[in-house]
């Protein structure tokens, strides 16, 4: 076999992984949810088998409906509201992760969500990353390798964003690696927290935008040209500045610029389907904008409610598109081109762990 060789499920499932659109309170393990539920005294889950929770998330999901799709994260919210069980996630997410092929994840919540039972948010950051922390060690004890950091969510919706981004700053050399916006995108324009990208910036901090998901091409343009997003959280909708009538696609500035930029898109295909960004996995933009050369990687965002992993994504990616090795290389050596780590570490990985990793399992028989 070769690199232009198509890849199997089995082959899928062990070549190296990069994840850097991945919402902590979206990817909790349903009896994980079932057991800090019944600890605490959380009544309304609508089940208490595991099976059933993890359908009953992805089904309410599947409603189209971006607003909708963010209501089901109450649950996993009202679990991680004692340091113990924020922990207790971040663990297992940084463990699930590694078991799925990730070797490096940047991994992003809102601390604000998780305080309402008097944690501050400080206590909120240091709880999650001495969870990632506890998850690399036990993955390393299973023969994993894999690198986790934390992104900061500020919520568009509230006026917290300055406070977060504060905490970034601060955290910026403990595992904390940059910051977020995220929330509904309708209504609540990037630019409304300009003062905050400013401060960012002006800190040499790292930071990502959701935008081009719910909301179109405008808020693209913001976040990138009003706000300065280094990378673009979905960025899913550049896709309609895109003419594709004539015989060869036509740019249009916008999307232009995006890709001559090199501005990495966090896209995530099977959350897209589900709030309605795209009709089928076939359909996604992905697969036009990998052909365009647009810096796009592929992500989960959130593998509870899309019951999804970061192979599922691949898997689904090779059915869509006939990726092959090659394809699927190039989209992890774009998302770790992208992440927020320094260059040498960054560089590190693509060399010693990425390419090395590819090229056992596309020449295995």
């Amino acid at each position: 076999m070769s690199m232009n060789s198509i890849p199997t499920k089995d082959q899928i499932k062990v070549v190296p992984k990069v994840m850097l659109h991945d919402h902590l309170d979206g990817g909790l393990r349903p009896q994980t949810i079932i057991d800090i539920a019944q600890e605490i005294g959380y009544t309304a889950l609508p089940t208490h088998d595991a099976a059933e929770l993890a359908t009953w998330f992805r089904e309410a999901c599947d409603s189209g409906s971006l607003v909708r799709y963010l209501e089901t994260f109450s649950h996993t919210i009202a679990v991680m509201q004692r340091k113990e069980d924020i922990v207790r996630v971040a663990k297992e997410c940084a463990l699930d992760l590694a078991r799925d092929g990730v070797v490096y994840a940047e991994v992003r919540g809102a601390p604000e969500l998780f305080t309402q039972n008097g944690l501050s948010m400080s206590d909120v950051v240091e709880a999650t990353l001495e969870g990632y922390e506890l998850g690399m060690n036990e993955a390393k004890a299973e023969g994993f390798t894999i690198v986790v950091r934390s992104l900061l969510c500020g919520m568009r919706q509230n006026k917290k964003s300055q406070e977060v981004a504060e905490l970034v700053v601060k955290y910026r050399d403990k595992g904390v690696v940059g910051f977020d916006i995220a929330g509904p995108e309708d209504g609540f324009p990037p630019s409304d927290q300009k003062d905050t990208f400013d401060y960012l910036r002006k800190e040499n901090a790292h930071f990502t935008i959701h935008a081009g998901e719910a909301y179109g091409l405008p808020s693209i343009w913001e976040a990138i040209q009003l706000c300065g997003a280094e990378r673009l959280g979905h960025g899913v909708r550049i896709i309609d500045d895109i003419d594709f009538s004539g015989p060869e696609p036509k740019l249009g500035p916008l999307a232009s610029y995006v890709r001559d930029r090199r501005i990495p898109l966090e896209l995530c295909p099977t959350s897209n389907i589900q709030t309605g960004a795209a009709a089928s996995y076939a359909e996604h933009p992905i697969g036009a904008l990998a052909k365009l050369r647009f810096r796009v990687t592929l992500n989960t965002d959130n593998r509870l409610m899309s019951q999804t992993s970061l192979s599922f994504e691949m898997e689904e990616a090779v059915k869509a598109f006939n990726w092959d090795f090659a394809e699927l290389q190039r989209i992890t050596i774009n998302a770790m081109k992208s992440a927020f780590i320094p260059y040498q570490e960054r560089l590190q990985i693509i060399d010693t762990i990425i390419k090395p990793g590819y090229a056992k399992v596309s020449s295995a028989s």
